[in-house]
This record gives C-alpha cells, sequence and structure tokens, in this order.
C-alpha cells in the first residue's frame, strides 16, 4: 500500500508491526523490552587491559543506546498492533458490506485496488490462514499477501482487472515468484477471469486461479463459517510441488539449467536458462 516517502525510523517500526498480526507485535514487544532492558542494566566489565579499551567503549555504547531502546521499539510494536486491531475491524467491516452489497460501491467491482487487496486477506483470513500484507508495489504490483498455514507458505498475487483477462505471461511470472521464495504454492486472485492459456499453464502447477465469482462465492460463505465453523469449505492448498532445484521453463516447459552470465550487467552471476537454448531463449 502507498506510503509516505519520508518517514521517521519509529514510523517505520509502526508500520512494519501494523502489518503483523497484532499478537505477533505485542510479542515482539515483549521480547525487546526483555532483551533491551537486560543490556540496558547489565554492569559495565573492569577494564584490566588497554586492549580492552575499544570492546569495552563498544559495549558501553550499546548499552546506552539500549536504555532509550527498551522503551521506544515496544512503544513501536504496541503502536503497531493497535494499528494491526484496528484495520482487522476495518477488512471485517469491509467484507461484510461487500457480502451483504449494502452499497453499489461496495462490490468486488466497485472498490479501489486497496481495498481489494484487504478484502482478499480478509477472505483467506476466514479460511484459516495467516496473513501478511507486504503491500505489493501498487495497483498492479509483485506480491500482496503471504500466507502460513502449518509450516506451508503461500503467495498470493491480486489483480483488480475489471476489463481484461488475466493473462498466461501474468501467471508465468507469478510462477517464477514462488520458485525464488521457495513458497509450497500461490493463488492469483482477480475480480475477472483468465484466459484459457493463463488456466492452461497453471493446472499442472502450484498456482491456483480465483476469479472473481469464485472471489464472491467465498465472500458470501463467510457469513455462513463466523456464524457455523463447521460449515467452512477449507481452500485447496494441495499444490504440485515446487522444484525449485530444477524448475520448468517458463516458455516450454522444458527442464532449466543453471547458466553464468558472460556478458551484460550482471556478468559472472548465476541464472535459470532453458536446457532447449538456443530454440528457446526462457530465462529467470
Amino acid at each position: 500500500m502507498a506510503r509516505r516517502n519520508k518517514t521517521s525510523p519509529f514510523e517505520d517500526l509502526i508500520f512494519i508491526a501494523s502489518r503483523l498480526p497484532w499478537w505477533l507485535s505485542l510479542l515482539i514487544a515483549l521480547a525487546a523490552w526483555l532483551y533491551l532492558h537486560s543490556v540496558a542494566i547489565s554492569p559495565p566489565p573492569t577494564v584490566t587491559d588497554p586492549k580492552q579499551f575499544a570492546s569495552a567503549m563498544t559495549g558501553q555504547m550499546w548499552r546506552t543506546f539500549a536504555l532509550f531502546l527498551q522503551y521506544i521499539v515496544p512503544v513501536a510494536f504496541i503502536f503497531g498492533a493497535i494499528g494491526s486491531l484496528f484495520a482487522r475491524g476495518k477488512r471485517r467491516k469491509l467484507l461484510e458490506d461487500v457480502a451483504s452489497a449494502i452499497r453499489p460501491g461496495k462490490t468486488v467491482e466497485g472498490i479501489d485496488w486497496q481495498q481489494f487487496e484487504q478484502l482478499v486477506g480478509e477472505a483467506f483470513r476466514r479460511q484459516g490462514f495467516i496473513v501478511t500484507e507486504t503491500g505489493g508495489n501498487g495497483p498492479d504490483g509483485g506480491i500482496e499477501l503471504i500466507l502460513h498455514k502449518g509450516r506451508e507458505k503461500h503467495l498470493v498475487q491480486c489483480k483488480q482487472w475489471k476489463a481484461t483477462k488475466v493473462g498466461v505471461a501474468v501467471v508465468r511470472e507469478f510462477f517464477g515468484l514462488i520458485a525464488a521464495e521457495g513458497a509450497a504454492g500461490g493463488f492469483v486472485v482477480t475480480s475477472g477471469s483468465f484466459t484459457a492459456d493463463a488456466e492452461a499453464f497453471a493446472s499442472s502447477r502450484n498456482i491456483r486461479l480465483v476469479e472473481g465469482a469464485e472471489l464472491k462465492r467465498w465472500i458470501a460463505a463467510s457469513r455462513t463459517v463466523q456464524a457455523h465453523p463447521s460449515a467452512a469449505t477449507p481452500v485447496q492448498t494441495r499444490f504440485v510441488p515446487v522444484q525449485p532445484s530444477v524448475p520448468s521453463c517458463p516458455v516450454c516447459n522444458s527442464a532449466m539449467q543453471k547458466r553464468v552470465a558472460k556478458r551484460g550487467a550482471n556478468i559472472g552471476n548465476e541464472f535459470w536458462g532453458c536446457s532447449q537454448y538456443p530454440k528457446c531463449r526462457g530465462a529467470f
């Protein structure tokens, strides 16, 4: 989500904490205070050798910083936890408004892209996922949500495309992000629909495509889930596992090979190149 360009470190901490679940921010606040307080009250070491003077000065500087940080860091995370609670309330209300369609502007098609990301995140929370909002890179960014359920991590990309179908290029790029992040799978969620090529590409991979019609069913079912949790239909997360060691080419689906760039700005860096090169020039 958009932020102001100039912020203080204190504001940055509050912003980070507000993106986390409120209970996690409170745990971090407690852990930070316990650690920093123990450093702040620790006695300075006795210097018996001139060689120890530099380390003693460094230790004293850290104790001085800890004296202030023991209050600043926990307070920032407490403020962030409060902000997270308020934000969660707004997301719940947004989902309820969209589910009931009380106002024309409160529909999947009527809300803006930021509200769309919040709505999708709340829909996943109702399915039992722990959701972290990354904010993406704007209305057409990369990874907007990170989901955790058990030990598995899933990524979510939101596309509020009302007039254009989401094409295969978007899904291919997202597949590369999943492999790079080492996630178990991912979701591409749109308020519209996907092209046939996009559906074909995702069908044999670890990507679940969620069209606007399915998202609306999730939202409509959320009321039933709130009243009768046993009636919830869990989101399918049994994906074809990613094989980061030998990924498939996003262009021709052949096995990829690790190569080293011999020219250009990335000379000397490793990258994945298609084993069918030069017939196919797929790479990431």
